[in-house]
């Protein structure tokens, strides 16, 4: 099962594709692990990635794209895989699809959790960490994990936030682009579905909402997907 995954930042995505990968054991695989692989390990178009990283520019979808396809060829994608992260707008859209279709490769499915934007921007900045465990739940802003006070709910240790989650500007940035229904990362998945209807429910759409807890949100996509 070959699967796109979008949602914006805040709506649990990540712990959602965790989910998935163990359940359908396929590999979960995002862009930023892909430039990293490829810069290190000194392939050609990783090559080509740092110089413009370097630079400070963007690294042009003429290299990114190559880079996953060479990923998603690699043996333990045979069986499957997740792609998170990518496409992010439009255009990356169209020339992903016309690479994978080129090469033979078929999106099996599109998962979109669906989150409203100032939820989904109240969830980042009302993160906050135990000091003890980074893995104990608290966020002020879902009653289901809410810290007791200033303290773990977990364990009634210490809590701290990370500066990248209390950045109200970069986190509206991201969200800029995603929510962007023209040309942006909701205008790739508007593309998606619109192939989808042209092809029989190829790909097939599942959209999740993502107001309710992560075991809620798992179990409506585990039920979806074996639909």
């Amino acid at each position: 099962m070959n699967i796109l995954f979008f949602g914006p930042n805040g709506s649990g995505k990540g712990t959602q594709g965790a989910i998935v990968k163990e359940k359908y054991n396929i590999p979960h695989i995002e862009t930023g692990v892909i430039f990293r692989q490829n810069i290190s390990g000194g392939t050609e178009l990783g090559k080509q990635a740092k110089g413009y990283i370097d630079r400070g520019e963007l690294v042009p979808d003429s290299i990114t794209i190559p880079m996953i396809l060479d990923r998603l060829k690699e043996d333990d994608c045979r069986n499957g895989w997740l792609l998170d992260g990518f496409p992010r707008n439009l255009t990356q859209a169209q020339e992903m699809d016309k690479a994978l279709k080129a090469e033979g490769i078929n999106v099996d499915v599109v998962i979109e959790i669906v989150l409203d934007r100032e939820i989904a921007k109240n969830r980042i900045m009302g993160r906050r960490l135990c000091v003890n465990d980074n893995n104990h739940p608290n966020n002020v802003f879902i009653d289901a994990i809410k810290p007791d006070g200033d303290k773990c709910r977990v364990c009634g240790g210490e809590l701290k936030t990370r500066s990248d989650d209390q950045d109200e500007a970069a986190i509206d940035q991201r969200h800029n682009i995603y929510y962007d229904t023209e040309t942006g990362t909701m205008a790739a998945i508007n593309f998606y579905k619109d192939l989808s209807a042209k092809d029989d429910g190829v790909p097939k759409i599942i959209e999740l909402d993502g107001r309710p807890g992560v075991k809620e949100v798992s179990a409506e996509l585990m039920a979806k997907l074996e639909q």
